[in-house]
């Protein structure tokens, strides 16, 4: 099956290493990014949402006008607007850019950063409240008779858009989450699920618990998987893991005297959990970077030469990832070297074993 590369849209060049260098939404940065991984592989950058950072929808439409190929995986919150607003926007966005958009529905896992935009629903009210939301919006992206909808969250009466998405009969929706919760929401309404990067064995069990979660909401199709990583890459092992120990002093320098309250959200929680069992798993899987954070977000790295890499991220397609995040520390540098020396490796890999595949069942084919 094929393998799509998924790297970062930020709107400037700070990061948990450095601070950023001029204001929060730097264009020519934004678009310098961009154009950096359209030029070396990338299949697509995600817009990331914070209660006071640049407006997303915004940044997609400035690249979305701006760029030819990369496809935008765009996150938005269902607190901040009405699911009739939201579906308009999506597909006004995938309208520019041509049939290039993906939504990634963050329902929410710290309460505080909820509250910063007047949220004070439970994360499990949360949940309920975001699944109705992207139902909403489905039926709005594919309706062309007005409805009306009586929820539990939304009521509305007599809707119809008048813009919908180039891509039918819908765009993709992006969902993640560790929590039963986020499971079951994710389950039944995602088209891709999103995980953060664990050691293989949790990985298996995380994908099974959201075919699981998919079974029980009647689907025959589940959501293909995306797990996301912080690779720290080098010419040898040797300065690799120099790099990596540089990577994780600078961040506990960065956080020297911050406060690190207990995370809320069961994803964090469990990089916590996975850090404190142990530094490094599986082929080339390090959690100093997520200890240092607090779990915060993708956290975890991959640390070695391209061609371990490559293998550890192969290691996660045969499990069944098809989707990998990737974000450096140095995002600029970082998504250039990445996109020359480990996307190829992978995708020569994954091409050569497709084509086995493919000539060992030619013989069965042509016998039937």
């Amino acid at each position: 099956m094929p393998v799509e590369f998924l790297g970062i849209a930020a709107t400037n060049d700070g990061s948990e290493t450095t601070a950023r260098s001029g204001a929060a939404f730097d264009p020519d940065y934004t678009l310098r990014l961009a154009r950096a991984h359209e030029d070396h592989g990338w299949d697509r950058v995600l817009f990331a949402y914070g209660s006071g950072s640049p407006d997303p929808a915004a940044g997609a439409a400035f690249l979305a006008a701006r760029l030819d190929r990369l496809n935008i995986l765009l996150a938005h919150r269902p607190n901040v607007s009405q699911p009739t607003f939201a579906a308009r926007t999506f597909a006004t966005l995938d309208q520019i850019s041509g049939g290039r958009l993906t939504v990634h529905f963050i329902t929410g896992g710290n309460d505080h950063e909820q509250r910063r935009e007047g949220d004070t629903l439970t994360k499990d009210q949360r949940y309920a409240r975001t699944r109705e939301y992207i139902q909403i919006v489905k039926r709005i992206w594919t309706s062309r008779e007005p409805f009306d909808h009586e929820g539990e969250h939304y009521a509305f009466h007599d809707y119809v858009s008048d813009v919908f998405p180039v891509q039918q009969p819908r765009p993709d929706v992006s969902f993640g989450g560790s929590s039963p919760a986020a499971l079951a929401t994710g389950g039944a309404e995602a088209d891709i699920y999103c995980l953060w990067g664990e050691p293989l064995a949790e990985t298996a069990q995380q994908i099974e618990a959201v075919r699981a979660a998919a079974a029980a909401a009647g689907r025959r199709e589940v959501p293909r998987i995306q797990v996301a990583f912080r690779p720290i890459i080098a010419p040898t092992e040797e300065l690799a893991w120099e790099k990596a120990h540089r990577t994780v002093g600078a961040i506990r320098a960065r956080r020297a005297g911050a406060d690190r309250p207990t995370p809320e959200n069961t994803g964090s929680q469990r990089l916590i959990a996975i850090a404190e069992r142990g530094e490094r798993f599986d082929r080339a899987l390090w959690t100093p970077t997520a200890a240092a954070t607090g779990g915060a977000g993708n956290s975890n790295a991959l640390v070695g030469t391209p061609e371990t890499v490559a293998a550890a991220l192969l290691d996660y397609y045969d499990l069944g990832v098809d989707i990998i995040s990737a974000r450096g520390y140095h995002l600029l540098d970082d998504a250039i070297d990445f996109g020359r020396h480990v996307i190829p490796l992978v995708r020569e890999e994954v091409a050569r074993r497709d084509a086995e595949l493919a000539a060992s069942r030619a013989p069965a084919a042509a016998a039937g």
